[in-house]
């Protein structure tokens, strides 16, 4: 049987899309606890406090996870109708240009009570570009709600269509589906808008369950058990519908898998085991009296099914679900409702409820620099910066902190030219360099961190660059410039640091950026926070390294910039330390050789002669031993070192091992960590690339947000 949840958790995991939706109804306890199962797929905005939403999940909602209820708290805004006169006032003005005959009001007054009701003030917030849906209809009349939405935001025909899925081993309809179409909103039909209404059904269908699922779509009209004139009513309804069909397919060649066969009798439906109705998987219902009597027949056969309200004609603006709805309805509900969402949309018009803060990301490397402007989450433009061999001679042989000012003018043109100014933003956010140990987190550029980036105070490296660049756009603006995790991240114990040798203790250093950017993001989309999970994160670049997250602590892992951990495309690993310290004497290298073997010319390139992987996992497919040997190898060294993190969790359960990075790309290294893997008791999810982009912006969105506190640079402390 078609797991109908699965499939739409497939679907919206692939379009990351999160519209801004209104919870009209957001007291009521099944509401809150469907939200806190849809918060990775919405931003809700409650029509009421946060102390009255807490109350109830206090006195109603002692069942649910309470991990998952903060999260959604903390994901959602809040909105007193009582204090918001000015949204309320333009809305009231908004809801006096409507047409005749739609609006219920003709004076400022009383359309700013109207708008004032939790159901009109949703139904307009999304009318004006506030908000993406609106979410109700479980305590609302039909009046109240789905009858003012249909006005509004509805077009020409619209629908009312209830999906079934039939939890029982053994289904009438195929894969247990079933959808009934139009139950009774239209109080009058005829051929045309019962055309309309079959192909709407069933294209709605369609986009919610995909062609592997349901290889084909067939459609009927039910007819009373005896011939009446709805017989030729839905004869031309089905040559309509075909039409429509038929134009549509023009451009989503999916929707030839729909068949609209015609009309089928009510007494082939009663006889519900019978194949000349097994067939089908949506039945139109011509008018209400039929309507409810399918509801009810099938509500009756089947009361554990579970319901998809779907509202049609109307976009995925509005979700009208029924006062029998359960909470796991309401959750079906709203994700078929996002599977449907257009394609074409980006983001929510107004940032009203959710802040779009304007962010400025600068990414120093050591011939280029890349930036990024994000507006919230969505980036509105990348950009890498090559800086020729010309423009840098004049900094050869001085600290890589000299091009500052160099780099920075560059910066500034860059953004000039698509453009944006330093006015135009809210924050800069850059990666953070070779600073001295610090806890992670965001922090504010100081005066302390920028003469450490100055000096190079724990070395030199193209990192260094961007506090500076960032602290100088900056300059006299007011606006913040961050940085975020950076590569000196240490909140490791000391128990992994000391060595059998005293002269030597463990230094952290590591890809601390997209570690933690990846482990917070693993949390956020399964409802949770960093700071309650436990988290093995392979980071798979040009370097490796591997961190034990406990917790919201990162509290240990390999230092792949001095060559301990795996072997990389470019670096050793860790060696056994006989043979490097007979190598060493042997007088075979330099220092400077032997510097090169460890970072630049070891690993995959010394082994192979490439540090492509993607010609190394060709190499393996087309039978290279020699590769196939390596890959092996590489895959068991990350493996290994993963699985030697446990004990850094003191006996805890780990909850997930993340694989991140360049390399996580390939599906043949991640299939053989995963497998490697599948002795303990905890899964394997990737995250392919490395993300730094988006993981600086993030770190200073949650600052700008109010999720975290800015961190201030004082190592010393």
């Amino acid at each position: 049987m078609t797991d109908l949840s699965s499939i739409l958790d497939l679907k919206l995991n692939k379009s990351h899309k999160r519209p801004t939706a209104i919870i009209v109804e957001g007291k009521l306890p099944r509401m809150i606890e469907a939200v806190s199962l849809l918060v990775r797929y919405i931003k809700p905005v409650f029509l009421a406090s946060e102390e009255e939403i807490r109350e109830v999940i206090g006195a109603k909602l002692g069942h649910c996870d309470p991990t998952r209820l903060d999260f959604a708290i903390q994901e959602s805004a809040f909105v007193d109708l009582k204090k918001n006169d000015e949204l309320i006032d333009e809305l009231a003005r908004a809801y006096l240009e409507l047409p005749d005959g739609t609006r219920r009001a003709d004076y400022f007054d009383s359309a700013r009570r109207l708008v004032s009701e939790a159901s009109i003030f949703g139904i307009m917030a999304v009318r004006e570009g506030h908000a993406d849906m609106v979410i109700g209809g479980l305590a609302d009349h039909p009046a109240g709600f789905i009858e003012p939405a249909a006005a509004i935001l509805g077009e020409a025909t619209m629908s009312k269509a209830v999906l079934f899925q039939e939890n029982a081993e053994e289904h009438i309809f195929p894969k247990g589906l079933i959808v009934f179409g139009d139950i009774a909103l239209n109080t009058y039909t005829n051929a045309d808008i019962l055309g309309r209404i079959a192909a709407q059904t069933s294209v709605a269908l369609r986009d919610i369950i995909t062609e592997k699922e349901l290889p084909e779509i067939r459609t009927g009209i039910v007819l009373p058990s005896h011939e009446s004139r709805l017989d030729v009513v839905a004869a031309k309804a089905t040559d309509a519908a075909r039409g429509i069909l038929s134009h549509l397919s023009d451009d989503d060649p999916r929707y030839k898998s729909i068949s609209i066969v015609g009309g089928v009798r009510a007494d082939e439906i009663l006889k519900a085991n019978e194949t000349t109705i097994s067939d089908y998987n949506a039945l139109i219902c011509p008018n209400a009296e039929i309507g409810d009597m399918m509801m009810n027949l099938y509500s009756g056969l089947f009361p554990k099914a579970s319901r998809v309200e779907l509202l049609l004609g109307i976009g995925s603006r509005c979700i009208d679900l029924g006062d029998n709805c359960r909470m796991e309805d309401i959750v079906l509900s709203v994700k078929a409702a996002l599977a449907r969402f257009p394609a074409e949309w980006q983001h929510t018009p107004k940032d009203t409820f959710f802040r779009n803060y304007r962010i400025l990301v600068i990414n120093p490397g050591s011939t280029s620099t890349k930036i990024a402007i994000f507006e919230g989450d969505r980036e509105l433009f990348t950009e890498e910066l090559n800086h020729s061999s010309e423009e840098l001679e004049p900094f050869k042989g001085k600290n890589i902190t000299e091009q500052h000012e160099f780099r920075k003018e560059i910066v500034l043109k860059a953004i000039e030219k698509h453009g944006f100014s330093i006015d135009d933003l809210d924050a800069i956010s850059a990666r953070g360099g070779l600073i001295k140990p610090i806890p992670h987190g965001t922090y504010l550029v100081n005066e302390k961190m920028k003469k450490d980036l100055a000096i190079g105070v724990n070395g030199q490296h193209a990192s260094n660059l961007g506090g500076l660049i960032a602290a100088e756009l900056v300059m006299g603006s007011g606006k913040p410039a961050f940085i975020v995790d950076p590569v000196v991240v240490d909140e490791v114990p000391i128990r992994a640091k000391i060595t059998g040798l005293k002269e030597i203790r463990r230094k952290v250093i590591s890809h601390a950026l997209n570690q933690i950017a990846t482990a917070k993001r693993y949390a956020e989309e399964n409802g949770t926070f960093y700071e309650y999970l436990n988290l093995i994160v392979a980071h798979m670049g040009g370097g490796i390294s591997i961190g034990a997250h406990k917790k919201g602590r990162y509290i240990d892992v390999n230092n792949a910039l001095n060559g301990e951990g795996p072997f990389t495309p470019e670096r050793t690993g860790s060696l056994p330390t006989g043979q490097l310290i007979e190598l060493c004497f042997s007088g075979k290298y330099s220092h400077k050789e032997l510097k090169q073997l460890n970072k630049g010319k070891g690993g995959l390139i010394n082994l192979l002669g490439t540090a492509d992987f993607r010609e190394i996992t060709n190499r393996v497919i087309n039978g290279d031993q020699e590769a196939k040997d390596v890959l092996e190898a590489l895959i068991y060294q990350i493996s290994k070192n993963i699985t030697a993190l446990i004990p850094a969790f003191d006996g805890e359960a780990v909850d997930r091992i993340l694989l991140t990075g360049g390399m996580s790309r390939s599906n043949m290294l991640c299939e053989g960590i995963r497998k490697s893997l599948s002795a303990l008791d905890c899964g394997v999810t990737v995250y392919p690339g490395e993300n730094e982009m988006v993981a600086l912006a993030g770190g200073a969105l949650r600052v700008l947000r109010g999720k975290e506190e800015a961190l201030e640079y004082a190592p010393e402390n």
